[in-house]
């Protein structure tokens, strides 16, 4: 019988600029998360740095093999992290980026690849897009990343599941913003309702991690949860508040909702493919 797996959710408030006392910061939330038997401990976007980061990119920004990354790599020797910094790439370009440590070691990197230039958003200013939706072996299973934007592309869960995916991570830096019917607040609302529709229908976890506090007059609301294949919530935290959040993810659940609702099963990639390489132009053999 397989058994779950405990997941916490660091929901906090990176400092922005502030790199050393982020590294604090992320080393007490990794001590909580293991003493509370988590074998993974998820941190919003951009949680060494904080978001509105600005010009300060290019002083904040890591290669993936540098020295300030390191105690986050000793952090996982007993626990697996995800954190977000902003890497420099080999080409000199600046990326929004999730990593992935276990057992002492970067395994995984993803880069934003959406990035909002709109409204309050800047990202396309200061970054780089990613060009890559790749998946990885976690603790919870075969996984794929989607940063904060990268969640609202409906491709993006749909190629993450096609690959084999069974959870996607969702690190994020969501203000505040709007008034839902209800008096919900707006981002909440939307979030949620995305969250539990790409679970319920690709059957798979979908761990939605955002941060708190405020920065150059935003606010972000928090709200971290994680829902399951059915389109439960296993765990939710609070809006507005610093929370370690919880969840035991059952492996089972997913192998037992595939079987129900075999949607991903019954999914016809090469249809997709034939459809958007028509529109495109280009040649496909077998079209």
């Amino acid at each position: 019988m397989t058994e779950t797996v405990r997941i916490a959710v660091a929901q906090c408030a990176p400092a922005l600029g502030a790199f050393g006392r982020n590294l604090d910061m992320h080393e007490r939330w990794i001590e909580q998360a293991r003493g509370a038997a988590a074998s993974l401990v998820v941190f919003p976007e951009l949680s060494l740095t904080g978001y509105y980061v600005k010009d300060l990119a290019g002083e904040l920004a890591c290669t993936a093999d540098d020295a300030r990354l390191e105690r986050i790599a000793l952090a996982s020797r007993d626990i697996d992290v995800i954190a977000g910094f902003i890497e420099r790439a080999p080409d000199a370009r600046l990326h929004i980026a999730s990593g992935y440590w276990a057992k002492g070691s970067l395994r995984h990197v993803h880069r934003k690849v959406y990035l909002p230039t709109y409204g309050i958003f800047d990202d396309g200013r200061y970054f780089g897009a990613g060009e890559h939706f790749g998946t990885f072996d976690s603790v919870a299973g075969r996984a794929g990343i989607a940063i904060c934007e990268d969640l609202w592309h409906l491709s993006v869960p749909y190629l993450y599941s096609a690959a084999g995916a069974t959870v996607i991570f969702a690190p994020s830096d969501s203000p505040g913003r709007g008034v839902a019917e209800g008096g919900d607040l707006g981002t909440a609302d939307s979030c949620r309702l995305m969250n539990r529709f790409y679970a319920q229908y690709l059957t798979m976890y979908i761990v939605f991690a955002n941060r708190v506090g405020h920065e150059d007059g935003i606010g972000f609301w928090g709200g971290s949860e994680v829902v399951a294949p059915d389109g439960s919530v296993v765990a939710r935290a609070a809006e507005f508040e610093e929370e370690l959040l919880l969840a035991d993810v059952d492996p089972a659940l997913t192998a037992r909702e595939r079987e129900r609702n075999p949607l991903i099963r019954d999914e016809r990639e090469d249809l997709v493919l034939r459809h958007l390489a028509s529109r495109l132009g280009l040649g496909v053999p077998g079209a």
